[in-house]
């Protein structure tokens, strides 16, 4: 048997600390563990057996990671990529819907919150009940579309328009977020 076949599938890969020393890397490998994540959301919100390890599991990640990685986007990449865009770009108008969804991820992250809080309280499954699988597919919908267009538009721009001191800016704050402390490059 494979490590595959036993793989739980709560668990997420995790991505090398030192990734974030080249941001863009690291961001669209951050979009691959959301996809990741979405699918586990799509599988929990289908069971009909409760499991309070992949239910608390999904929590951390919308408590912790989720919402680091908004900030990530909203506070370094966006104003980034915004301050080196070229007017024939037209990119404010992808960020601007970016920045709207992810007001709309937060919500339906929390309603996600609520039913699966409600969940590990009663003891069930989402499958079991309608209004939280339909909100738990609605939110992983929401994020593959939002994941899709960062990875098609945003990271493409980023390479393209980002200096070399706006990644390394980036990437000590993204590191500083989550307490990691970058190795010096050559070192």
């Amino acid at each position: 048997m494979s490590t595959t076949d036993t793989a739980d599938p709560a668990v997420l890969e995790d991505i090398p600390p030192a990734l974030m020393g080249e941001p863009l890397e690291w961001f669209f490998a951050e979009h691959y563990r959301h996809r990741q994540f979405c699918r586990f959301v799509q599988e929990t919100a289908a069971a009909h057996v409760f499991d309070g390890g992949r239910l608390t599991r999904l929590l951390e990640f919308l408590r912790n990671e989720l919402a680091l990685h908004i900030i990530d986007e909203e506070e370094d990449l966006f104003p980034l990529l915004r301050r080196r865009a070229q007017p024939e770009d037209d990119i404010e108008q992808v960020l601007g819907l970016l920045s709207a969804e992810h007001r709309t991820d937060a919500a339906l992250a929390e309603v996600v919150r609520g039913h699966v809080e409600a969940c590990l309280a009663a003891r069930t499954a989402p499958g079991m009940n309608p209004a939280a699988r339909k909100a738990m597919q609605d939110f992983a919908d929401q994020e593959l579309r939002h994941l899709a267009l960062e990875n098609a538009v945003v990271l493409p721009m980023a390479r393209m328009r980002l200096t070399p001191a706006d990644l390394k800016s980036m990437s000590r704050r993204i590191a500083a977020r989550r307490g990691v402390i970058l190795e010096p490059a050559g070192a």
